[in-house]
């Protein structure tokens, strides 16, 4: 199994997904022409990765925004960290969100309440941004 890494684009996130160390992080702007490809790639790539996964699998989130569908892919994403547990291994959500953007807080909130996943919220002001 290889590693899946997808450049930022004005519409989609980075997205890094290491097989080795269990990390996965999406960062950016959700809102691409193709939800179904652009998901199902990732998705399809999660279902391979939890076939061997390592003791600890870690998620990191930063959107600055996401579209409804995006919400519903990464919701399933999360359901698969579910399963995970359920298979008595670790996984945690890292939610990054900046200081001023309640929204993204709340909608972090919202995901945590649905999935049995501990979540570490991340804080952070405008100028700590930077893009990587």
């Amino acid at each position: 199994m290889d590693g899946l890494r997808i450049e930022a684009t004005a519409h989609t996130p980075m997205v890094s997904l290491n097989h080795l160390t269990g990390v996965m992080e999406i960062r950016g702007r959700s809102i691409p022409d193709d939800p179904e490809a652009f998901w199902g790639e990732i998705l399809s790539w999660f279902d391979d990765y939890m076939r061997q996964p390592i003791q600890l699998t870690l998620v990191k989130i930063d959107l600055e925004y996401f579209n409804i569908t995006s919400s519903k892919r990464i919701l399933f994403l999360l359901y698969k960290l579910n399963e995970l547990v359920d298979n008595g291994l670790k996984a945690q959500v890292e939610w990054y969100y900046r200081k001023s953007d309640e929204d993204m807080y709340e909608v972090g909130q919202d995901y945590a309440f649905m999935v049995r996943v501990p979540f570490d919220f991340k804080e952070y002001s405008d100028s700590d941004y930077v893009v990587a």
